[in-house]
């Protein structure tokens, strides 16, 4: 989230990847450009700090150079269920050699804009993949949605991960001894914020129904996350644990 969340990250991804033994790292940069969206600078910040692969969300188009970006790198990754035509990649394949590791990257419909089926864009991915080994970001604001998409996905993905609200979840599980859930990640940002923008401009906002511009709060950052483990061998989970880190 913003400036100061890409500076924390540089600071401490590598640390916590050697503390977690992380062989493979995901980080939404949903909102890593000032203001919101993603830039060809924060991504090569994110990139730089030790980032596999970028997932993003509902602002994936907000700055003039992302379609570009999308078209560029196929790590960088754009909602699957965007209307066909749409510039970039929603899903990817990494090669490890010994192993391969898909990222998918969906967006809830509940509450946001009206897109594709996230649940049958799912099924149309998961069909073409020869991995087991697979991670969903699902960029959804309404948690019943993200639930149900974890259930019905169990058994035949590695995680759900939820993002999008920014506020770190405590309901992490592997659903049917399968497949590691979250209902959001959290953010990393500013954490004496409001959902990492300054209190004054989101209070007058929301208490005054008065049209503020929102600027990234100058508070202390923090890192959330979560760790997953799992069998490459067939894509089961074995454990998920939240990251916070200050």
């Amino acid at each position: 989230m913003g400036k100061c969340g890409c500076e924390f990250l540089s600071t401490h991804l590598y640390n916590l990847k050697k503390m977690y033994k992380a062989d493979f790292t995901v980080v939404n940069g949903e909102n890593s450009a000032v203001g919101n969206g993603i830039s060809r600078e924060s991504a090569e910040v994110i990139f730089s700090s030790g980032a596999d692969v970028i997932t993003t969300g509902n602002h994936a188009f907000h700055k003039s150079e992302a379609a570009d970006m999308f078209r560029e790198n196929s790590n960088i990754l754009r909602p699957a269920n965007f209307p066909e035509g749409a510039p970039g990649n929603g899903f990817c394949v990494v090669d490890f050699g010994r192993t391969q590791i898909a990222v998918i990257n969906l967006m809830g419909t509940l509450l946001m804009e009206s897109l594709d089926n996230p649940f049958y864009t799912a099924d149309k991915i998961i069909s073409s993949l020869d991995t087991p080994n697979i991670f969903v970001d699902f960029h959804a604001e309404a948690t019943s949605e993200k639930k149900a998409l974890g259930f019905y996905l169990s058994k035949r993905v590695t995680a759900v991960l939820g993002t999008h609200t920014h506020v770190q979840t405590a309901d992490e599980a592997v659903l049917e001894g399968h497949t590691a859930y979250i209902t959001d990640a959290g953010m990393t940002g500013a954490e004496d914020s409001v959902i990492g923008f300054d209190k004054g401009c989101a209070l007058t906002r929301i208490k005054e129904h008065f049209p503020v511009r929102f600027k990234e709060s100058e508070s202390s950052p923090f890192i959330c996350g979560v760790s997953v483990e799992f069998d490459e061998k067939c894509g089961k989970a074995v454990s998920i644990e939240r990251i916070i880190l200050r």
